[in-house]
């Protein structure tokens, strides 16, 4: 079983599509990169063997705003997938970059974790052909279920005046799950993937197209961290415990650690949504 632990309030994002080529890396890492410039550092897992987002990172200036990395896939032939894997503290968002070829029995266990899930799709006709085909998986074999709203569409590479962007805005319609945006088919991701950063790094009179589609993502992705009662309450008294832990449980005031507690659980929980 796959495990990633962290904060309380740790937000999920797996970005998946069995077919290569699909974007999967361009959109994991500049949703990292949006979501280093407004802060926390998010944390960008690679689980894709070819290493593409590790080495973006190795690439990212020491200027910019931190994104930490962790490898998700085994480092030696024979060494096994890690399943364990650790975030650190003041990090609340993780985007996961799964490879093309997934086993089934992963892919069950990073849909089963997933707080969203985001599947980019090209506007080719072999594109939208493979994407039904693994829709179909996830809502029938791997039991996704729709209620959730987990699932979102990011259309990738996208000229909109062309047929194949008016298929795939069909087949969706199709498939009741929302397409939450549309990024261009533009140089400025590949610029700014070599350069290690996210098109929302570079200069705005360069990206005043490509901004609003990044931000419409990061959009839904804010509406689906939305924290229930319960959780917060949760939330609290785990902080509370922690001040009382901090003095050795000795002394103190029960009421005041918990009113300490929610002014700092309350606090993080805005600085997320911005």
């Amino acid at each position: 079983m796959i495990s990633i632990t962290g904060a309380d309030n740790l937000h999920k994002i797996v970005v998946l599509n069995p077919k290569g080529g699909c974007g999967k890396t361009t959109l994991a890492t500049n949703l990292a990169s949006f979501f280093a410039l407004r802060g926390p550092p998010p944390t960008l897992i690679d689980c894709d063997p070819q290493g593409f987002c590790i080495r973006w990172l190795e690439k990212r200036p020491r200027d910019r705003p931190p994104i930490y990395g962790i490898r998700g896939y085994s480092e030696g032939f024979d060494a096994p997938e890690p399943s364990g894997l650790q975030v650190q503290p003041d990090s609340s968002t993780v985007i996961v970059d799964l490879p093309a070829a997934i086993p089934h029995e992963r892919l069950h266990a990073y849909t089963y974790l997933a707080d969203s899930i985001l599947l980019p799709i090209q506007p080719s006709e072999v594109d939208v052909y493979s994407a039904t085909r693994f829709i179909a998986e996830l809502l029938l074999d791997v039991q996704l279920d729709r209620s959730e709203r987990r699932l979102a569409i990011v259309a990738n590479r996208v000229r909109t005046r062309t047929k194949s962007y008016q298929m795939l805005l069909r087949f969706l319609t199709s498939l009741k799950i929302p397409m939450i945006a549309a990024l261009r088919d533009s140089q400025n991701y590949v610029h700014a993937a070599a350069r290690g950063i996210g098109v929302c790094e570079m200069p705005a009179h360069q990206i005043k197209d490509d901004t609003p589609q990044v931000n419409a993502v990061a959009s839904w992705l804010d509406k689906r961290r939305t924290v229930t009662m319960a959780q917060r309450q949760a939330m609290i008294a785990r902080a509370a415990y922690r001040c009382a832990e901090h003095r050795g449980f000795e002394g103190g005031d029960p009421v005041a650690d918990w009113l300490t507690a929610e002014q700092e659980v309350d606090a993080r929980l805005q600085q997320e949504v911005g």
